[in-house]
């Protein structure tokens, strides 16, 4: 199966120039795919573009991944509302540095290779450009009528707030980046998602235009939630792939609750798993849905590819620490938002942080939380050992909760059984 199958099967594959697959068919090819540093850290909807890069390495060829230290001064308009923000150059300059350090967590970068992975920055060229260098000798190949036929444009000139010239520019730059990466390292395909497909097409007029050479494209689909809402993004905000801003339990979690439709789509496009292996997982999941076999496998293998098996191993007993008894250090461990996230659907009892911090006794506690409907019930389930405060049996009694109990300065878990209350200071 050669890369087109793979990703096409994989549902990867949206647009294409002609001649695209024999290209990669004929020879070891270099390509290229090209990353906004709009923020420090890469997020999941990255995730396509970067499995695009593996992918293609996988398969023999040789992956660019350019990071837009140019680019990213303009924004790319392509089907945005309005125009971005402007970053100021110490802030892309960290985001750029940021992107780097990710990016080469996975691709192979062993320069004894033939088709090693190489990073690169559009900067690094631009910046020796003038402004009426790049007008006379390379804006002359490319009409103001072509551009404005791209749909990405077309929707922000029809739109109320307009396209700034700066804005509009903007596929002409990223055009140049091909046709620079076509003369400097032979690189004769540009990926990516096919909101970019009208920027990457200039890229090849230009390479045929200007370098008198021909160049190849193709796209894969912007990946969508079956129930409309959008990809990449929850309560909290956005997924990242940084694990200081999105926790490998958090990222394990977005995974894990996916639909069943939805997971059938992202284990095909987010795993490497092998189609048959896939199809045998799906088969056995709809025999009982509620087993979530899918959605287990899905977040195991994502999570394991972006933060390592030790992530994911925390992840997995941090998502079951509920259910499981030796796991007081874990749930002391999870950050605030993550605790909040683990404990969300757990019933609440308010108590003031003054009479914590006096101290409560643990059979006042888990009668006026609620966990035991009296004193006297409460008393008897202590001293039978059946209550826990943070998954740690109480002692006796006679045991005093107080701020020392409390998980991120604010909650306690009360636990008899299967039930929970969480006490939470105000």
């Amino acid at each position: 199966m050669n890369l087109i199958e793979e990703l096409r099967w994989r549902g990867m594959l949206q647009d294409m120039m002609p001649g695209t697959e024999e290209q990669l068919q004929k020879e070891m090819t270099t390509a290229y795919i090209g990353f906004d540093p709009t923020a420090e850290s890469l997020h999941i909807g990255s995730l396509v573009p970067i499995l695009l890069l593996v992918h293609l390495q996988k398969a023999g060829h040789k992956p660019l991944a350019l990071v837009g230290g140019a680019t990213g001064m303009v924004g790319d308009p392509s089907f945005k509302a309005e125009e971005r923000k402007m970053l100021d150059l110490d802030t892309l300059q960290k985001n750029v540095n940021g992107i780097k350090a990710q990016l080469e967590r996975f691709l192979d970068f062993d320069p004894a290779k033939p088709n090693a992975a190489e990073m690169v920055n559009n900067f690094d060229w631009f910046q020796h450009i003038s402004f009426l260098d790049f007008i006379r000798d390379t804006g002359k190949h490319i009409t103001v009528n072509y551009m404005m036929a791209k749909d990405s444009v077309k929707k922000r000139i029809e739109g109320e707030n307009g396209m700034s010239f700066t804005e509009f520019t903007y596929q002409l730059i990223q055009g140049y980046d091909f046709y620079h990466l076509y003369t400097a390292k032979n690189c004769k395909l540009q990926m990516g998602g096919s909101d970019q497909w009208g920027n990457i097409v200039t890229g090849t007029e230009l390479v045929r235009r200007k370098a008198r050479g021909e160049a190849f494209a193709f796209t894969c689909p912007l990946i969508k939630k079956a129930d409309g809402t959008k990809f990449g993004k929850t309560e909290s905000g956005t997924v990242w792939l940084d694990p200081k801003r999105t926790s490998p339990y958090a990222f394990y979690q977005f995974w894990f609750r996916t639909s069943d439709e939805d997971a059938e789509s992202y284990i095909k496009i987010f795993t490497f798993m092998e189609q048959q292996e896939i199809e045998d997982l799906i088969t056995e999941h709809r025999k009982d849905a509620g087993q979530r076999l899918l959605q287990k496998r899905l977040a195991k293998e994502v999570t394991t590819f972006i933060h390592g098996e030790e992530s994911y191993n925390f992840a997995v007993e941090a998502s079951s620490v509920l259910f499981n008894k030796d796991t007081a250090a874990i749930l002391s461990s999870l950050s605030e938002e993550d605790l909040m996230d683990l404990l969300n659907n757990i019933p609440k009892y308010e108590i003031s942080r003054a009479d914590i911090e006096a101290g409560k006794d643990i059979v006042s506690l888990a009668a006026e939380s609620g966990l035991l409907p009296s004193k006297s019930e409460a008393r008897k389930m202590v001293q039978g050992g059946g209550v826990s405060v943070n998954k740690v049996k109480v002692p006796g009694i006679d045991m005093v909760v107080n701020t020392e109990s409390l998980l991120r300065d604010k909650y306690i878990l009360l636990q008899k059984g299967k039930t929970y209350i969480v006490v939470q200071t105000v």
